[in-house]
Parts: structure tokens; sequence; C-alpha cells
């Protein structure tokens, strides 16, 4: 049972990678993913304020400017909540790279051109085998059109592709103007591959304390049916891998995306709810249901059910909309 992939150039063993998150931060977890048979990982991203801010100009910065803009540092974590500062997290793929074989993905989180591409150089050095860049760039200025926002993604994969060798993936987000559109710009502009999706965490309040609170939330198995439906309209259309994230819970979600055209499968939420050792389970399962069902690889299935292959693509579409509204009972 060959349940081998290939994402961003990189072969993998599997197609299950942990994705950016607090499971990175230890060798002894990211050695554990690795014996309970996960592909890669993606580090815990490093932030462009922690590139830019340093030392204490990193506090006064925030706490100065807390309540004047949408991305303010409610956000982020706060200077003392940082595990890893940039030094710290170069060394840490270092480490990773001597304890695991399997590939080794470095995520940069940021909103600008600001330090990512001498910060992208530095982890291409330290051993980190690609680049996923986590571009949280919340649009709140209404006098910027979408052609201004879409430019700065864009220029920032094309510095970044420009600064290092090792392959750049892009982790998306579901609210352009043009999905597709966006997805062709970044392949254009270098992006090896593309992620889909971001979730970015949403802000809440306390009515108690009568203030705006971050309020982390672990995605839930229905939260894949977006990332699903675009990896299968893109599939075949642009030139970059495919990874899907967001609601990958069991080996059914695994399957599910493959087929949809997804080179790999991203887990977080499931491994902080049920263990790294989830991981192993999940590819138990999913080489029992292709045994079953007469696959011989991951490959063989890949794309099978993507929009250029199902006999009916509208179900993609709106066609489909009108049937399910009618269906409920």
């Amino acid at each position: 049972m060959d349940i081998t992939t290939t994402y961003l150039g990189l072969k993998l063993k599997s197609p299950i990678v942990p994705s950016a998150g607090p499971l990175s931060q230890d060798i002894s977890d990211i050695r554990e993913m690795e014996d309970a048979g996960a592909g890669a990982v993606v580090f815990y991203s490093l932030f462009e304020e922690q590139i830019e801010h340093e030392s204490l100009e990193l506090d006064w910065h925030t706490s100065a400017h807390a309540e004047s803009y949408a991305e303010a540092t409610s956000y982020f974590p706060e200077p003392f909540e940082y595990k890893l500062g940039p030094d710290e997290y170069l060394n840490h793929i270092r480490k990773a790279k001597e304890a695991v074989n399997m590939p080794v993905i470095a995520s940069l989180n940021g909103k600008s051109l600001g330090g990512w591409t001498d910060y992208a150089k530095k982890m291409q050095q330290a051993g980190a085998d690609a680049i996923e860049l986590n571009i949280y760039l919340l649009p709140t200025d209404a006098q910027k059109s979408a052609n201004e926002i879409e430019k700065v993604y864009i220029d920032i994969v094309k510095s970044v592709k420009g600064a290092v060798k090792i392959p750049v993936s892009v982790k998306m987000h579901p609210f352009f103007s043009s999905t597709a559109n966006m997805a062709a710009q970044l392949t254009n502009a270098g992006a090896d591959g593309l992620v889909l999706f971001n979730r970015f965490y949403q802000p809440d309040i306390d009515l108690e304390k009568l203030d705006v609170v971050p309020n982390v939330i672990l995605s839930t198995p229905m939260a894949m049916r977006l990332p699903l439906r675009w990896i299968a309209i893109l599939y075949g259309k642009v030139k970059a891998d495919l990874a899907a994230t967001s609601g990958i819970y069991t080996e059914e979600d695994v399957l599910k995306m493959i087929m949809a055209g997804a080179n790999v499968t991203m887990m977080l939420s499931s491994l902080l709810k049920f263990g790294i050792g989830h991981i192993a389970d999940v590819t138990t399962r999913m080489k029992t249901w292709m045994e079953e069902h007469e696959y011989e690889s991951i490959e063989q299935m890949r794309g099978s059910m993507s929009y250029m292959n199902v006999p009916d693509p509208a179900k993609f579409e709106r066609a489909n909309y009108m049937k399910v509204l009618h269906s409920y009972k």
C-alpha cells in the first residue's frame, strides 16, 4: 500500500502533515509526529512583530496602539508569551533537522514585506526544507481597493521567492473577491504551493469587562467543506501543489481531500484534541479503506473527484445550492 505523496517537490511518506501550531515547539513532540507516521511538519509561526521588535520596543508599540487598528496586539501574543524568539526559532529548526528525517517547513506570519526576506534566508540556512507564508492582512481601510490589497500578497511572495531557493507555499484565506484568480496570481508570482484555508481567529467581547478579547476555537469537521470545494475547483487549473487544512479529523476527511486534488492534508485541531498518536490511528484506517476499495496508492485516487473529473461539475457550484435548500427536512 503506497501512501507516499509529493508536496513542494518533497517526497513524503504520508499525506498527513501537522500544521503550524504549538505542537511543533518541542523536539520530543516532533519526533513523536514522525514516529506516528507524519509526512512532514509545519513549524509554529515566527511573527513579523517578533522580527521587527525583539526588545521592549514591541511592548511599547503594541500597548501604545492597542486600540487604534484592527490588527492590534490582542490578536498576537504579548512579548512574554512568545516561547521562541527569532534566534531561538532558527536554532529550533537546526535541532529539529538533526532529530528527524521528515521535511521541516518553517512558517512566517506577517502582513507586510518587513523582515520576511532576511529571515526567509536565515530559515533556509538553518536547514528548513520549505517555507509557508501565513499572510495575516486584515484590510479595514474602505479607501483601499481589492487590487491594492492583493498586490501586497503578490509582492511578499515575489520578494521571498527571490531571496531563497527552497520551495515557498502560501496559506490563503477564502475572502478574496475572486479566490480562483488570486490562486492563479500567487502561483504566477512563484508560489510552489497553496494551503487552503487560513482561519483568522476572530475577536470576542467580554460582557463583564467590556473589553475585546481573543477567543481561540478549534476547527470542527464541518470546516473542511470549504477547502474541499476549492481544492476540487483549483485542481488542474493552477501549477502549485495544494494542501488542505481546517476540520480534518478522520481518515475519510483525508481521503476526500486527496480525491478532490490535495497533495497533503494538514491537521492541528484534531491532534490537539486527540493527541499526536491520532496520526497513526488515521493512517491505519486510511490504509484499511484503501485496501478494501482496491486502491494501490494515494496517487491513484488524487483528483478523481475534482471539478475537472466528476461527471457533473456543477455540483461544486450554484446548481446544487437549490437542491440543498429544498432537501432539508
